[in-house]
């Protein structure tokens, strides 16, 4: 047997394991605490770190380098390219989205039932109203139509014997050898063949129509499409699909849509008499595909889009319009005169709205907000802040601060050492006041809410975002 365990050592024990516990505690609160500070001061060189990196002012660069050139020209300018502001005649315009639809469609149906026999044109020929386009089978109505002229024989020559002996009763009639009932009845007679004469003709007449129906003719003129049905096959005046479509392309139409608060400047041009003059280009916007004038407005704003429908007409002689094409359609309201004019790539978009970058005598640019008029092309008319002969920044721009020293040059400038100088190329700068153009029309055109108002209310970073997913939903349904 174990020797017996004393209260006391039990308890000497338990007094050691507490403080054993205690201490191992402690530690692991210092280890804690030490954790603690440790990434708190972590925390604090990382804020420090990224105040250093990011918390410097934006025009700091602007400001040094302004004081620089002040200081003596020590600083080292900035290569733009710039063009003079000047005089000249732009064109008032709206541009729109548009659809270009058939001036008439008609879908060719047979008018009788009967065995396709003959198709007499081709897919995509062009073909007058009334040109033979297919023939069903006719002996099956030819012989309905030389029944009922059978009929119509028959019945002629029984009236013509009525009327003969008609006339015999009323003759003896005279001589007071027949009863007057015998004459009233064979009147009755002549009057009921006449009307089965009358009925006969009518007979032949639809069974002609009949017959002539299975002759197929274009009700209009235009362009034929695809085919639906080949020959040899019954063909019924209940078909859906018909044997053909045809539509009229010249003249041809546009319909596009314009913001509801235009309607009145277009009105007042349409009141005035003028045929307001519209042009269409391709998908893109570059190619210009025809000229024509303005048809007719609709009646009522679409209370979804806040637009109005508008209708243009083109001649189409040239066939670059096709049914159901998309088109962007620029409508001609008026010409301005002696208006102030600058490149599209001058004009930069800031929190405070347009502006420019004006280049001093002092080779310095200064910030110029700018009021803008209407596009034409690559220029931009502005109605306040600008002055003509006034030299603003058309490439190079995305460096410059209000203030920044710069050095204006072109494309085949050359550095002292003989080298191309540090600017965009003619092909770039091109292609960047292409990008600049297009995104300010399609912005101004935001901001007459032709899209939405959803889209009207987004900042200009969030709209090229959102326009950017349009382009390639439209680009991926269009490759479907």
């Amino acid at each position: 047997m174990s020797p017996p365990v004393s209260r006391a050592g039990v308890s000497n024990i338990g007094d050691n394991r507490d403080s054993t516990l205690a201490a191992e505690k402690g530690w692991r609160r210092l280890l804690s605490m030490k954790r603690k500070l440790v990434w708190i001061l972590l925390l604090l060189l990382a804020g420090a770190l990224a105040y250093w990196v990011y918390g410097k002012p934006v025009d700091a660069p602007a400001q040094t380098a302004g004081a620089k050139h002040a200081a003596g020209g020590r600083g080292r300018p900035l290569p733009v390219q710039a063009a003079s502001a000047t005089t000249g005649d732009i064109d008032v315009v709206i541009d729109a989205l548009g659809t270009v639809t058939a001036r008439n469609t008609a879908t060719v149906k047979a008018r009788v039932d009967g065995q396709l026999l003959r198709v007499g044109f081709q897919e995509g020929q062009a073909v007058k109203a009334g040109a033979l386009l297919a023939e069903i089978d006719p002996r099956p109505f030819q012989v309905v139509f030389d029944q009922a002229k059978g009929q119509l024989r028959r019945d002629r020559a029984l009236l013509a014997n009525a009327r003969l002996d008609l006339t015999r009763y009323r003759g003896l009639l005279a001589q007071d050898s027949i009863a007057g009932q015998q004459v009233d009845d064979q009147k009755a007679l002549v009057e009921q063949y006449e009307g089965l004469v009358q009925a006969d003709l009518a007979q032949v007449e639809s069974a002609r129509l009949q017959l002539d129906f299975t002759r197929i003719t274009a009700p209009i003129s235009g362009r034929l499409g695809l085919r639906q049905v080949d020959v040899g096959n019954m063909i019924h005046g209940s078909d859906a699909n018909g044997l053909v479509v045809i539509t009229e392309t010249q003249p041809i139409n546009v319909v596009f849509a314009i913001p509801a608060d235009n309607i009145a400047a277009v009105l007042a041009g349409l009141r005035k008499g003028a045929a307001l003059a519209v042009d269409v280009y391709d998908r893109v916007g570059k190619v210009k595909l025809a000229s024509g004038k303005l048809l007719t407005v609709d009646n009522q704003v679409d209370v979804t889009t806040g637009t109005v429908k508008l209708k243009a007409e083109f001649a189409n002689r040239d066939e670059q319009l096709f049914p159901n094409q998309f088109v962007n359609a620029r409508l001609r309201l008026e010409t301005r005169h002696s208006a102030i004019l600058v490149p599209v790539a001058a004009i930069q978009r800031g929190t405070q709205g347009p502006f420019v970058y004006l280049v001093g005598h002092d080779q310095t640019v200064s910030i110029r907000p700018v009021t803008l008029g209407p596009f034409s092309g690559d220029v931009v008319a502005v109605d306040q802040g600008l002055a003509t002969g006034d030299l603003v920044v058309i490439d190079g721009a995305d460096k410059l601060r209000d203030g920044a020293l710069i050095a204006v040059t072109t494309p085949t400038a050359r550095d002292s050492t003989g080298k191309a100088a540090p600017v965009s190329n003619g092909n770039d700068a091109a292609a960047a006041e292409e990008r600049t153009k297009r995104w300010l029309e399609l912005d101004a055109r935001i901001d007459r809410g032709e899209f939405g108002e959803e889209i009207r209310k987004l900042s200009e970073e969030e709209r090229k975002q959102r326009m950017g997913e349009l382009r390639r939903q439209r680009e991926g349904g269009g490759s479907g």
